[in-house]
């Protein structure tokens, strides 16, 4: 999984992980804001890195949380879902809206290898002070450059530019 390389997500060692990351993410959802605050530590301390000032807003999911680094300030609204197989780096002062989901994964196309669990993981990065909007989806391998918006509902395929603005099924640029 961390070579880039195809795997079979169906393994011991991967559970094992999986294991600890729910026990954290169901800790964080769990607690009371004020005995939470921004992120439970047993979260934070999950994390690759969680910066000053994060938030990050119950409910949240991720299944193993150690590939997952925040800058200063980040805040991710609740619902939020990011899928960790790979590194995703979210940039200081990054606002990402409710229900929006970051994936890693990519499954094997053959329909026997994804049975067997295949697939192979591409890392997500997220610059400085971008704004995802609600229910925005983020696949594998994606950069989004800083500055850049992406709308509500989006579906973000290829990289975003520093500064642009994309919306829709999939992410286009919006014409100005």
């Amino acid at each position: 999984m961390a070579a880039g390389q195809w795997y079979c997500c169906v393994d011991d060692e991967l559970e094992a992980m999986r294991v600890r990351a729910r026990a954290a993410v169901h800790a964080h959802n769990t607690l009371t804001p004020h005995i939470r605050g921004p992120i439970a530590p047993v979260l934070a301390a999950l994390f690759a890195h969680a910066g000053e000032g994060a938030i990050v807003e119950a409910p949240f999911h991720c299944p193993y949380g150690v590939n997952i680094s925040l800058g200063r300030n980040v805040f991710l609204n609740a619902f939020c879902c990011i899928l960790d197989t790979a590194p995703v780096t979210i940039g200081e002062g990054t606002m990402i809206g409710p229900g929006a989901h970051v994936y890693c994964a990519e499954h094997a196309t053959d329909p026997a290898e994804r049975a067997a669990g295949l697939e192979i993981a591409r890392p997500v990065t997220i610059g400085r002070n971008v704004w995802i909007g609600g229910r925005a989806v983020i696949l594998a391998g994606v950069t989004i450059g800083d500055d850049a918006i992406v709308g509500a509902g989006a579906v973000v395929t290829r990289d975003v530019a520093a500064g642009a603005t994309v919306l829709g099924n999939p992410a286009r640029p919006l014409a100005r």
